[in-house]
């Protein structure tokens, strides 16, 4: 039976010549079936008037079934603080790098995206981090992360020096050049790059990762998803980090300053077509099995 999604937006960069390219087949391809998709303004310049509908991306949430992020990883991470705290699903379409996030191909789009609107799809409820900064002399501060909350040192050549603690226990005193505090989706982002574990999505887990650590025995941890983490700018040093979530900026944190990360309410879903399996997205992305494969290992 087909799934109600009467109603789909667009998100993505059109100024990139793949990701115009995709929509533009998208768009005409919905045209078609009776379906004119929702886009921003600045999308709908890129596209036949006829196939779209341009509305603000703020009214997607009380007018979308489905929002399509089309591009990399960081486009659905856009369309997720979209739709955070909405029942509102996501599907990608990869036309960026590696591609976790957005594991439709372009050279299947159509088909897979036929196959949704048909019902045909595995759900996938991703849950977020929710960050809040508490500054001196300075309001706090909250945002939501469906990949990780990063602290990073804002100049070069200068070490940060801060603690965490979990749970209210201290946990460590730390050097080096930031944190970075991911969800289970988010192990294969940033805090991949740091050493940190590959994590299942549907693993309850976050991983704190520090960034380029001034001590080898300082190394990547594996919490309980729901825990209560401070970080905590030394009062000792002068220094400067930003806190981003999903690559956006939150604000910064200087001396005796403090970031709290906490598990979100909100979730977010995520579908796939049909065929989706984690471990060939990893195999794909990471190039994993290209030598040494036994005879009956399936690629």
């Amino acid at each position: 039976m087909p799934h109600p999604f009467k109603s789909i937006a667009l998100v993505g960069n059109a100024k990139d010549a793949r990701v115009a390219e995709c929509m533009l087949s998208l768009t005409r391809h919905l045209s078609a079936g009776g379906i004119r998709a929702l886009v921003d303004h600045r999308v709908g310049q890129a596209l036949p008037p006829d196939t779209v509908v341009e509305c603000p991306e703020q009214s997607f949430t009380t007018r979308a079934d489905l929002i399509i992020a089309i591009g990399g990883d960081g486009t659905l991470l856009y369309a997720a603080g979209l739709v955070a705290g909405h029942p509102i699903p996501l599907l990608g379409i990869n036309r960026g790098r590696l591609g976790f996030l957005t594991d439709v191909g372009p050279t299947s789009m159509l088909e897979d995206v036929d196959s949704v609107l048909g019902g045909n799809f595995t759900e996938d409820r991703r849950s977020l981090l929710t960050a809040r900064l508490e500054r001196y002399g300075a309001p706090t501060v909250r945002a939501l992360a469906l990949n990780d909350v990063v602290v990073n040192k804002w100049e070069t050549g200068h070490m940060l020096d801060f603690e965490t603690q979990i749970n209210g226990r201290f946990v460590n005193s730390h050097g080096g050049d930031g944190m970075v505090i991911a969800t289970a989706t988010g192990s294969t982002a940033y805090a991949l790059s740091c050493g940190g574990p590959i994590v299942e999505p549907d693993l309850d887990v976050w991983v704190l990762a520090p960034i380029s650590p001034h001590t080898l025995s300082d190394r990547p941890i594996v919490v309980r998803a729901g825990s209560r983490i401070q970080l905590r700018m030394s009062d000792r040093l002068e220094s400067r980090a930003q806190v981003t979530c999903d690559g956006t900026a939150l604000g910064d944190l200087r001396q005796g300053d403090s970031l709290f990360v906490e598990g979100a309410d909100a979730q977010i879903t995520l579908l796939h077509p049909p065929g989706y399996d984690y471990y060939r997205l990893l195999r794909s992305k990471l190039h994993w099995g290209r030598a040494g494969t036994s005879a009956g290992a399936q690629t």
